[in-house]
């Protein structure tokens, strides 16, 4: 298993401020697997207005945080070098508890199905071992 930097990640991913929310990646197994980690800070914009009194983190957030995770072991790989991962689908989605700021979001994505230029995840975030989300992510990979 391989640990990736901030600047590995970014080579990876096209993905920029203020819409990139990978921090770091503690495991990653090419094509495979990713454990990544999303740092969740008052200092986000989408804090400003949702909510005001209450921040909590969209559940769209959630999932793009999981797509930009589950990208990370597809773009590893030789044949999609230099690509981007597109996220095509999702199902089974479901949210358990609220992500609020200081929480930090464990990204976990396994690789269950890869087809030519498709593939299919099955991510699950945490917030100090307790799932918030799951879902099943459809990527497809294209220039």
């Amino acid at each position: 298993m391989t640990k990736m930097n901030i600047k590995e990640i970014q080579d990876l991913i096209p993905n920029r401020y203020p819409i990139y929310f990978i921090d770091r990646v503690d495991e990653m197994i090419p094509g495979e697997h990713v454990l990544a980690l999303k740092n969740v800070t008052i200092n986000e914009e989408i804090f400003q207005g949702h909510f005001p009194g209450e921040p909590v983190l969209p559940g769209v957030y959630i999932l793009e945080s999981l797509a930009q995770a589950g990208s990370i072991p597809l773009l590893t790989l030789d044949r999609f070098k230099g690509q981007t991962a597109y996220l095509g689908g999702m199902n089974k989605v479901k949210f358990r508890k609220k992500v609020v700021p200081g929480d930090q979001l464990m990204l976990q994505v396994d690789i269950i199905k890869l087809k030519d230029y498709a593939g299919i995840g099955k991510a699950v975030a945490y917030v100090d071992g307790k799932k918030v989300c799951e879902a099943e992510l459809t990527f497809i990979i294209g220039r």
